[in-house]
């Protein structure tokens, strides 16, 4: 359905070492391009990039945005939301069971460093 999906970051070291920790839970790895990194495969599936805007102007999250990521396990749910805290992320949502939410799935929120929100699933 796309191609990717890009988040603006204002410091990308800090953003990509925050990527890294959270995706990396979740068996996602990155390709770091130095202001920016890309993880998952440009190959056709998707992938997700973050980095410094090419405008030059400061990055701002979406209002009403979210980003969901696959996880395979609750674990990898609970581990992406440990390591996003841990590496300068806000919890926007324990993790736990979503019940109303299609395929009563558990999952866990994040605000990255820049405000941009992200979460992880995995259907039950």
């Amino acid at each position: 359905m796309f191609t990717h999906v890009m988040v603006g970051a204002n410091d990308p070291a800090r953003s990509i070492a925050f990527y890294d920790a959270a995706l990396g839970a979740l068996g996602i790895q990155g390709r770091n391009m130095g202001d920016r990194a890309f993880y998952g495969s440009m190959g056709g599936s998707g992938a997700f990039g973050v980095g410094k805007p090419r405008d030059g102007e400061a990055a701002t999250f979406a209002n009403g945005g979210t980003i969901g990521f696959k996880a395979e396990t609750p674990e990898q749910v609970d581990a992406f939301h440990a390591a996003g805290c841990a590496h300068g992320g806000a919890c926007e949502g324990e993790p736990g069971p979503r019940k109303g939410a299609p395929g009563d799935p558990y999952g866990a929120y994040l605000r990255d460093p820049d405000g941009n929100k992200i979460c992880a699933f995995v259907s039950s």
